[in-house]
């Protein structure tokens, strides 16, 4: 049993997971910079620990500082919560070795799931389809030149270790591709600490639809459905729903059963996601990640089921309890991702102190945020401040509740991408469903 619990992140996932501990009766310890000092959801925590200076590779992305923070508040457990550390399996092997049980699969697991080629020749051995590309990391650029010419153009060049989009560019030709490595080594190593990068072939107009998973230490596993990812700005993803308008139920069953099957082949336990590309009625394996993600509260609205309580839980060594027939999905949710953005120039970041904020609320809606007015966006750090979510009993009603709800909402002091969610929410192709990765893009383009 897990009793005491250390947050090795910070913001709207620390706050959620200080949450899930509260009901599940765990003493939670989170850690922060000196750039989160003085932030709200500290002081809902049993105790709180300053682990360095606002740059990540001194706080968050320090191993030793989190470790020796974890063994001063005498943690059972660590939550990675998502970025950072999450898929790190140097971290979760240094936890176990320290006795403290990592909320997360084991290192093993993650080591073979976060190796894109190790996965690939999973997903084949599972019989199911995935993208060419290279067999693994390419370390020079003669290697990466080889599989574009081998699978064609475009393709895709993708951090080995990456997420959110960092460290992926697109290339259409030599000149491009070569520009791309150079550039993509550069932020992976500066996001993740792992310049690697592979390369595979670009689907032009896919949807980017991903499987929610759970398993036990048992072996159990099951899904709780996709969410529909395709709506990205430059690969980062900006809003997400459940179910996905533009996936047939037989092509949903079938990710689903694939989703599981790949998970039980490598002996995967914990939350995580199994992801694919949809395109012309056939879809195809690319990645698994192996922590929560930060859309999950879209499959808590479908389900009812509380996925972080869930990984501690099973972390803890507690069977699923529940069985694949047993999952019931219950109307339709969306997700609005907000980030502290200037539109006015190509939504860099915006940090910065927020001098006046109001948060939508009423039936069906949900605000999972950790700032407030007078609140500080450090600079240091991904430009998400908070996720607004929407339930109801069909598409058409949660579109009509978001577009409510974003008109509620009220942030000054900086800058934001509300208005982007708005125009969305009122795009007409949006509002059938009919949309691809390249919707956004297109759409910024007009």
């Amino acid at each position: 049993m897990i009793s005491r619990l250390l947050i090795a992140n910070r913001g709207e996932i620390a706050l959620r997971i200080i949450r899930a501990c509260r009901e599940l009766d765990i003493e939670s310890v989170v850690v922060y910079s000196t750039a989160d000092a003085g932030s709200p959801y500290l002081e809902l925590a049993d105790e709180a620990i300053c682990i360095g200076p606002g740059p990540s590779a001194q706080s968050y992305l320090s191993i030793p500082t989190i470790i020796s923070a974890a063994e001063i508040a005498n943690v059972d457990a660590v939550h990675p919560g998502y970025g950072f550390l999450s898929e790190n399996a140097h971290f979760a092997e240094v936890c176990r070795a320290n006795n403290i049980e990592f909320i997360g699969p084991d290192e093993e697991t993650i080591r073979r799931v976060g190796d894109k080629a190790e996965a690939k020749l999973a997903a084949r051995a599972a019989g199911i389809p995935v993208v060419e590309g290279s067999d693994g990391p390419v370390t020079t650029d003669d290697e990466a030149l080889a599989v574009a010419h081998r699978v064609g153009y475009p393709v895709l060049i993708k951090a080995v270790s990456g997420g959110g989009g960092r460290g992926m560019r697109v290339a259409h030709n030599d000149i491009s591709l070569q520009a791309g490595l150079q550039t993509a080594r550069t932020e992976a190593e500066a996001a993740f600490g792992d310049s690697s990068v592979y390369v595979e072939k670009y689907l032009e107009d896919p949807r980017h639809v991903e499987i929610q998973i759970l398993g036990d230490k048992q072996g159990n596993v099951i899904h709780l459905g996709e969410r529909d990812c395709s709506v990205q700005r430059r690969h980062q993803k900006v809003i997400e729903e459940s179910p996905s308008p533009g996936i047939p139920n037989d092509i949903r069953i079938k990710m689903g059963r694939a989703a599981v099957k790949l998970a039980k082949q490598v002996g995967y336990h914990g939350a995580g996601t199994v992801e694919f590309l949809y395109e012309k009625k056939k879809f195809y394996f690319i990645e698994v990640n192996a922590r929560i993600q930060v859309e999950h509260p879209v499959s808590e609205l479908v389900t009812g089921i509380d996925l972080v309580k869930e990984q501690i839980r099973l972390a803890g060594g507690a069977p699923l309890g529940r069985k694949q027939q047993q999952i019931v999905f219950r109307g339709h949710a969306i997700e609005c991702r907000i980030n502290a953005e200037d539109p006015d120039r190509h939504f860099a970041p915006s940090p910065g102190l927020i001098t006046h904020l109001i948060a939508p609320g009423g039936p069906g809606v949900r605000v999972d945020s950790h700032v407030a007015t007078g609140s500080r966006v450090p600079p240091h750090y991904d430009s998400m401040i908070g996720k607004l979510l929407v339930h109801a009993d069909t598409r058409a009603e949660a579109i009509t509740r978001m577009r409510r709800a974003l008109d509620e909402y009220r942030i000054e002091g900086i800058k934001t991408n509300l208005g982007l969610h708005r125009r969305i929410l009122r795009n007409a192709y949006f509002e059938r469903g009919e949309y691809t990765t390249r919707f956004l893009d297109e759409l910024l383009s007009t």
